[in-house]
């Protein structure tokens, strides 16, 4: 989604690099677009990225952070290949207590566990300290680091809807399979709990999270 509004929105004669770890989701999303000499594809780690320096004149980060092992390589090596004055861009989720379509997801999982249960949801809306990320950007050498707070609806067509892509939709359903426990009674425990909370057809929910813009010096 994110290529595909930065290449709706920016010239024509603007070079876009589109770049993820897996080269299995790279393909995915490299087959919904036409051949475009600015439109290039890379496979990288965002701890090492595969540019030199002072190659981009910003960078923007969709909802990806949350899932780096080691956030301060990912900023260092974001200051590294910008340009000066380049813009740092990046989202991150609110915590999961902010957040109640992943909290009712998460805590209905573990409900089925007596030990040890999944926990992939921590992942992504672990992230959110306003502290930390001014210190991991300032200690990379960004300056005019701002966060806004952007809270929106969150909204599907139904429950059991919602609740197969909050189950099968990410690893966790792996991590339930793994545990012994039917993924699909899973799902329909999610549901169950998304209706009571947010209605089943249409849900009625709101999502938030964080937009932090950072420049390089």
């Amino acid at each position: 989604m994110l290529t595909h509004r930065l290449r709706d929105s920016l010239a024509p004669t603007v070079r876009l690099v589109a770049t993820d770890l897996n080269p299995g989701m790279l393909a995915f999303a490299q087959a919904k677009f036409r051949a475009n000499k600015n439109l290039v594809w890379q496979e990288a780690d965002a701890g090492a990225l595969p540019f030199p320096g002072s190659s981009f004149d910003a960078i923007v980060c969709q909802f990806g952070l949350m899932f780096v092992p080691d956030k301060e390589s990912a900023m260092c090596e974001s200051y590294r290949v910008l340009n000066a004055e380049g813009v740092f861009l990046f989202n991150v989720w609110d915590s999961i207590e902010r957040n109640p379509i992943g909290r009712i997801a998460h805590q209905t999982i573990a409900s089925f566990f007596d030990r040890d249960p999944p926990n992939f949801y921590e992942l992504p809306f672990g992230f959110y300290e306003a502290d930390r990320i001014r210190a991991l950007l300032q200690r990379a050498g960004f300056k005019s680091i701002e966060a806004s707070l952007v809270t929106l609806p969150c909204r599907s067509s139904s429950a059991a809807d919602l609740a197969i892509g909050l189950v099968r939709g990410n690893p966790v359903s792996t991590a339930i399979e793994e545990r012994g426990v039917d993924v699909d009674k899973v799902i329909r425990a999610v549901s169950q709990k998304i209706a009571e909370h947010c209605g089943s057809a249409p849900v009625e929910s709101t999502m938030q999270a964080f937009v932090w813009p950072a420049v390089h010096q």
